[in-house]
């Protein structure tokens, strides 16, 4: 069987968030609430949720949806932004990227490409932020990338002759890609569907955008902090975003622990 022919492969500076859903509110006719201010179907979610507990939907205080969520905040009353999911795709991060990401659990799902199924003799490479910018180091890194990408070609080809006997033709494929894949390095460029409530994201941007935090996380943790403040301002509006001593992006929360 001959092997593909090499290919340069794309390299990816920044990753790439899509959001691919967001709530969609209804205000239930019996249970009317005094709205006030501009605000999203997620943010009404959250506080008619709140005002459920003690029945105040005729919004004694005069709140803002906005103001009402901010002392939600302040008070760590977080239970009610659990109610709001946000589903972003992720693409442009390395598989090392999302080994740490998965490691958030509560309130969140994940689903990720798959290197069994998915040929990778094409796949695309995250450059890690250290090495962006310098052109000795990218070199060198891109040198090892691309030669273990030709050496998964290579050993998917010799795989597929050598299970030749297996007569379902995905499943051969399957287990050569399966075994070829080892070579791969934690740079490959992965792609990955997350859903988390409001808070959940919350708890992951805290801990990812902070100046401790592995700096390709750190990034796509600002850039969905962008994001998502574009959606639900209320929920993600005490997050600043700041130059580090290390002149790059990081964040700090106002309310911890919401």
């Amino acid at each position: 069987m001959t092997a593909a022919a090499p290919v340069t492969p794309r390299l990816y500076l920044e990753p790439v968030v899509t959001v691919l859903s967001r709530p969609a509110f209804t205000t239930p006719e019996h249970l009317p609430v005094q709205w006030m201010g501009e605000s999203t179907d997620g943010e009404r979610l959250a506080e008619f949720a709140g005002r459920l507990c003690y029945m105040s939907q005729h919004n004694p205080a005069g709140r803002s949806t906005r103001d009402y969520l901010e002392n939600i905040k302040k008070q760590g009353h977080g239970s009610v932004l659990e109610h709001a999911n946000y589903s972003l795709l992720l693409e442009g991060v390395s598989r090392s990227l999302t080994h740490e990401l998965v490691r958030h659990r509560s309130g969140f799902s994940y689903s990720q490409l798959s290197q069994r199924y998915v040929d990778e003799s094409q796949a695309a490479f995250v450059v890690p932020p250290a090495i962006a910018g310098d052109d000795a180091l990218l070199e060198a890194w891109r040198t090892q990338i691309e030669g273990a990408q030709a050496a998964y070609v290579s050993l998917v080809a010799q795989l597929m002759e050598r299970y030749g006997w297996v007569a379902d033709k995905v499943h051969r494929r399957k287990m050569a890609r399966e075994a070829a894949r080892g070579v791969l390095p934690n740079s490959t460029e992965t792609k990955i569907v997350v859903t988390g409530n409001a808070r959940a994201w919350r708890t992951m941007l805290e801990l990812r955008s902070s100046e401790a935090a592995e700096l390709e996380i750190r990034r796509l943790a600002i850039i969905a902090l962008r994001v998502l403040q574009a959606e639900a301002p209320a929920f993600f509006s005490d997050f600043e975003i700041y130059q580090a001593e290390d002149r790059r992006e990081a964040a700090r929360i106002g309310y911890h622990k919401v």
